[in-house]
């Protein structure tokens, strides 16, 4: 079966079984391996990704879940030569120390701004609840998060 959605501002069409996770079809079907597979059960957040705007997991959500639907990946957020300014104020804060958790903890957070540009230090913690980070670096990911959307609000670091 054929499944038809938009993937990172991109219309893609994949020829996977319908109940293959989308995770796998992301990583294996087209070889975006920012989606991390984790837990396999929704409770790590290595897998989030954005659905028609909406932070959810991949890894149990089925492709013929996506069909028809906007999807955006860890690779859609920013480019090389224009990182998102969540990816930028990661840098800056040196939040990421593995990386394994990252790719959802900023999709997580991409979601948030959308919803909450001004966000306050509880608003981001309840943002990423749902994304583990076995390395310890919880705080200096919350602090990025907020020098990110005080930037995306043009309020200087």
């Amino acid at each position: 079966m054929t499944v038809a959605f938009e993937l990172n501002g991109a219309a893609v069409a994949l020829d996977l079984p319908p109940e293959t996770p989308l995770v796998h079809a992301l990583r294996d079907g087209l070889g975006l391996f920012g989606t991390r597979w984790g837990c396999g059960a929704e409770a790590c957040g290595a897998c989030m990704v954005l659905l028609d705007g909406k932070a959810v997991p991949s890894c149990t959500l089925a492709l013929d879940a996506v069909a028809g639907r906007r999807v955006l990946s860890v690779e859609g957020l920013g480019t090389p030569t224009a990182p998102h300014p969540l990816q930028e104020a990661f840098l800056a804060e040196q939040a990421g120390q593995c990386g394994y958790c990252l790719s959802g903890i900023l999709v997580s957070a991409a979601a948030l701004l959308e919803t909450n540009p001004d966000p306050d230090e509880a608003a981001v913690r309840a943002a990423l609840d749902r994304n583990l980070c076995r390395c310890g670096a919880h705080n200096r990911i919350i602090r990025a998060v907020l020098r990110a959307a005080a930037a995306m609000r043009g309020v200087p670091a």
